[in-house]
């Protein structure tokens, strides 16, 4: 009986002290709430990976071992564009993407993460946080059982990776580019074939012709995907996405479930991810870019004038047949582009005539 008491208390040590298991395996071990989030991300893939495994850190955390989120990257639980549906029906709790890939659910999710020509990172939050912007979002999804929340943004991104030269707009027809969302709309009427594929699948893509070019984040995360290696021209400014709202998806069930402390945890868990990976763009771009400029001699182009005032025309006409589509879509519709406003008239004489300022001579 005494051997048998003390092996029991072994045991019962190791688990508490973690001898021989992970931290996260003891922790998740001794949580009495166990979740699943899934991502449309590779795994631990820099930036938007990382920052999903982030927010499940916070959460783990800040609930004081008593939850316990586990994070699936794409296709380990469920395929990256079966995100949604995973978490609508129950399959994961949590899930971690961009709205624009669920436009097959719902046209008017992809005014959440990204509008072409749109708002920046800095005016996506404020429309969100403080603009009425999460409400409707919150609304939109409220029929799938799910409570979204914006869980990171990439800041501004870049125009994307081409094997020939954007010229003229000429040079756009028949191009077959990797561009979700409203982005894609944008390129399908200039002329160009949109195609919707994982970030998992871009650089095999790319380097066997699958398609002519691709865009996917910005410097930090086209470095670490080696898409140097698969196209020559690097193109900017990223019109399409000039600051994507990454999102967090939660099945409403198990969020109702959760103690009031704990649901006050999940959703500023959020708030702290959406935070933290803005500010890791920020800090990682400028020296990814360097390394692809110096190192690898990337050729980077700016888009010329008349193709940038081309696709600015068609993305008006683009959003404001979405808008058109139904009741909802034209109140986000309506909402997003007073706040546009503001914010352009705002914007004229703060971080624009700021930034002109501080970089003339």
């Amino acid at each position: 009986m005494k051997r048998r008491e003390f092996i029991t208390k072994v045991g019962a040590g190791a688990l508490a002290t973690g001898v021989g298991l992970s931290t996260a395996s003891v922790a998740e071990a001794k949580a009495k709430i166990k979740w699943k989030m899934v991502t449309t991300w590779p795994k631990n893939f820099p930036g938007l990976g990382t920052g999903a495994n982030k927010l499940a850190e916070v959460i783990n955390e800040m609930s004081g071992g008593r939850m316990h989120v586990k994070v699936y990257g794409a296709k380990e639980l469920v395929p990256a564009f079966e995100v949604f549906d995973a978490v609508s029906s129950g399959t994961a709790e949590m899930g971690h993407g961009a709205a624009y890939y669920w436009k097959g659910k719902s046209e008017t999710a992809q005014f959440f993460s990204t509008v072409p020509f749109g708002l920046t990172a800095q005016e996506m939050n404020g429309w969100l946080y403080f603009g009425g912007g999460l409400e409707m979002w919150r609304e939109l999804y409220k029929p799938f059982g799910m409570i979204p929340a914006p869980g990171g943004n990439t800041g501004m991104q870049m125009g994307g990776w081409f094997n020939k030269e954007i010229n003229s707009v000429a040079d756009l027809k028949g191009l077959k580019m990797r561009i979700p969302g409203l982005g894609g709309e944008v390129l399908k009427r200039a002329g160009g074939t949109p195609v919707n594929l994982p970030g998992g699948e871009l650089f095999t893509s790319l380097q066997s012709g699958a398609i002519d070019a691709t865009e996917w984040v910005n410097p930090y995360n086209d470095l670490a995907f080696g898409l140097f290696k698969a196209a020559k021209y690097y193109y900017f400014p990223g019109f399409h996405e000039p600051g994507t709202t990454l999102e967090a998806i939660i099945n409403e069930k198990a969020f109702n479930a959760l103690p009031k402390d704990l649901q006050a945890i999940v959703l500023n868990a959020c708030k702290v991810a959406n935070q933290e990976m803005l500010a890791e763009y920020t800090a990682r771009n400028p020296a990814a870019l360097k390394t692809l400029v110096e190192k690898h001699k990337v050729d980077i182009r700016i888009y010329p004038d008349d193709v940038l005032a081309t696709l600015r025309k068609f993305s008006s006409e683009v959003v404001e047949e979405l808008a058109a589509k139904d009741a909802f879509a034209k109140k986000v519709y309506d909402s997003y582009m007073n706040f546009l406003k503001g914010s352009r008239e705002w914007g004229s004489i703060s971080d624009f005539a700021y930034l002109k300022a501080r970089d003339k001579g």
